[in-house]
């Protein structure tokens, strides 16, 4: 059985939970989240908390015990609280603004980068080099926020382009010059 499996997940006020057959559904004040759910597991919802039970003992189940618990979590937190990813720009000449709700970054290509946010993720910029992604979905956050960082990653020589907040980057020494 699944040590993360066991907790029970509360369920903050303002937040709404449905069950309907193998699907799980919170309703809050940031948006509203759907986990469907194997039949391996019963989710049950008990004095304000959620309750995940696997269905047999066997390693797959609980395995899946422990994935489902999690994602329900995630949904329940998301639409109370909401997920947040932050990202700096590192490098001369390396920035971000808006425009309207696209994200413009000038990331030393000869183009401008522009980024269309998805449905339900916002982006925020700070300071020309700081950016926030934000959502109810924390797989669509950090799929936003790797994708802002996959157009131009941190190289190794001098640290220049987009990282996480407080992601370290492994130098290497340049060349060694003559003596």
């Amino acid at each position: 059985m699944s040590r993360i499996g066991k907790k029970p997940i509360d369920i903050p006020s303002g937040v709404e939970v449905k069950l309907e057959g193998n699907l799980f559904t919170a309703k809050g004040p940031k948006g509203t989240e759907s986990v469907a759910f194997r039949d391996e597991v019963k989710v049950s919802v008990k004095d304000n908390q959620v309750i995940v039970e696997p269905n047999s003992d066997d390693r797959k189940t609980g395995a899946l015990h422990g994935l489902f618990r999690t994602l329900i979590a995630n949904a329940v937190k998301g639409v109370s609280d909401g997920f947040e990813k932050k990202l700096e720009i590192v490098g001369v000449g390396y920035r971000a603004n808006m425009e309207g709700s696209n994200l413009n970054m000038a990331l030393g290509y000869s183009h401008p980068v522009i980024v269309v946010p998805p449905a339900g993720i916002s982006i925020s910029v700070e300071a020309n080099t700081k950016i926030t992604v934000k959502g109810s979905n924390k797989q669509a956050v950090g799929d936003v926020a790797a994708f802002i960082r996959s157009k131009r990653p941190p190289e190794v020589y001098k640290g220049k382009g987009v990282k996480y907040e407080g992601e370290y980057i492994r130098r290497k020494a340049g060349k060694a010059g003559k003596k």
